[in-house]
């Protein structure tokens, strides 16, 4: 009877091992398709292989990954218990988003995926209705002021810097390297960025100045050629985006800004340039957006130019 169970467990764990290794050899050739043909950033693609890997995992228990066998039932059935796990508008969004892409590139495969695209149902979620959050300069003062940081103080106040003065992502805060830096020249070039270019930027003094404190004082002696650096057991290894993310978040919950994501701090970036009378050509080049249709919700913000376009109220005397 042991010996049966323990047969048993041993094909189980085969099959599993089986299963994930051809979904994984499957969400390889997505992830290519992702990068190669849509140009997609390291953070997007792997938001769209984690959704995608959890479809297949739960409908190919068996190998192969065979999507003449997925079913609109199955895409239906997927969709509803990530529901369940998170409502928010965004991520339903980003759950439609990555199922979409993910039958586009086996279409391009040779497959025929019409059916399943129509099985996703994804509630309205107008891009433009809201306005972008931004910080205030009170926000912006206690975000900059001192926090309680058991250690990376100056670590911590160079991220900030690089996100509220240049706008970077925390991918682009993760990738940014010491031979980036031209500080002869006060530029930052940007490698690898989302958009697939490679942008150079003038450095700011006050994020130059917390750089190299940071570097100076602060940053471990390392190989690696990464600005900042986080401790992994007892070795300095560069930092994650995630935990830029994190980082920024937290800090922003320490001053009272809860739900505050460091995505914020490049929207404050955005509505000062507007502020001070920069078209949306000058915000879409700081933040570095390939298209125009992105920038274009900051021109809600302009409330001087909205009031010369803005119609009488009817029954007004204007």
């Amino acid at each position: 009877m042991a010996r049966t169970q323990v047969s048993h467990r041993a094909r189980s764990a085969r099959r599993r091992d089986d299963s994930s290794k051809h979904v994984a050899d499957e969400l390889f050739g997505f992830d290519k398709y992702l990068r190669d043909v849509r140009g997609l950033g390291e953070g997007t693609r792997d938001r769209h292989r984690r959704i995608v890997g959890a479809l297949l995992h739960q409908k190919f228990v068996r190998p192969p990954v065979d999507i003449a066998q997925l079913h609109r039932a199955d895409v239906r059935r997927f969709m509803a218990r990530q529901r369940k796990a998170e409502s928010s508008p965004s991520y339903l969004a980003s759950l439609g988003a990555a199922l979409r892409s993910y039958f586009r590139y086996r279409t391009i495969c040779g497959d025929s995926t019409t059916e399943l695209v129509g099985a996703i149902a994804t509630p309205v979620h107008w891009k433009l209705a809201s306005l972008p959050r931004a910080l205030g300069t009170d926000d912006v003062d206690r975000l900059l002021g001192p926090l309680p940081l058991r250690r990376w103080p100056k670590r911590f106040h160079a991220i900030v810097r690089c996100a509220l003065d240049l706008g970077l992502r925390a991918g682009e805060v993760a990738r940014l390297a010491i031979g980036d830096i031209d500080w002869r020249e006060g530029t930052v070039t940007l490698r690898h960025t989302k958009s697939g270019r490679c942008d150079v930027l003038p450095l700011p003094i006050s994020t130059g100045q917390a750089l190299a404190d940071y570097i100076q004082y602060e940053r471990p002696s390392s190989a690696d050629p990464a600005v900042f650096l986080r401790r992994l057991g007892t070795n300095e290894v560069s930092i994650t985006p995630t935990a830029v993310a994190k980082l920024l978040a937290r800090a922003c919950q320490r001053v009272g800004l809860p739900g505050t994501s460091g995505h914020a701090l490049r929207h404050t970036v955005a509505c000062r340039l507007v502020e001070r009378g920069s078209s949306l050509k000058e915000v879409a080049d700081v933040l570095r957006h390939r298209s125009l249709e992105t920038t274009r919700i900051y021109a809600k913000l302009d409330t001087p130019a909205l009031a010369c376009v803005a119609l009488a109220w009817p029954g007004s005397s204007s």
